[in-house]
C-alpha cells in the first residue's frame, strides 16, 4: 500500500484538477451541463483513481487504476483542445495545463512500468 499524498504523480494530478476547476469557470454558462461537467469529472478523476488504486491490495490492482488515471489524462486532454477549438477559452491558457498533463501522463507509464518490474521480480520473470 502507498501513501497516495506522498506520490509526486498524485500532488501534480490534484494541483491540475484545481486548475482546470478554475479554467471550467471561465467557460460560457451554457457549457455547464455539457463540456464543464465532462473536464471537471476527468480532472477529478485523475488524482482520485491514483489514491484508489494505491489503497489496493496489490500492485498489480494498483495498475490498474494507473490506467485508468492514464485514460482520463488523455480525455481531458481531448476536452480542453476541443474547449479551445471551440474559441471557449485562450491557447494561453489551455496549453500549459495540456503540458502538465503530458507530463502526468509519462510519469504515470514510468511509475507502471516500474511496478509492473517489482511484479514480475516477486514471481521471478526478468
Amino acid at each position: 500500500m502507498h501513501q497516495f499524498e506522498k506520490l509526486k504523480i498524485w500532488q501534480k494530478a490534484m494541483d491540475i484538477a484545481v486548475h482546470v476547476y478554475e479554467i471550467s469557470s471561465l467557460l460560457p454558462n451554457d457549457e455547464k451541463f455539457n463540456l464543464i461537467h465532462q473536464i471537471k469529472k476527468c480532472a477529478v478523476s485523475i488524482p482520485s483513481n491514483i489514491a484508489e488504486g494505491s489503497g489496493r491490495n496489490s500492485d498489480k490492482e494498483f495498475m490498474h487504476f494507473l490506467g485508468i488515471a492514464n485514460g482520463s489524462t488523455f480525455e481531458l486532454i481531448t476536452q480542453l483542445i476541443l474547449a479551445k477549438r471551440l474559441k471557449l477559452v485562450s491557447e494561453d491558457l489551455i496549453q500549459p495545463t495540456i503540458n502538465q498533463l503530458v507530463e502526468v501522463s509519462n510519469m504515470n507509464f514510468s511509475f507502471q512500468r516500474s511496478l509492473k518490474d517489482k511484479i514480475n521480480k516477486t514471481i521471478g520473470k526478468s
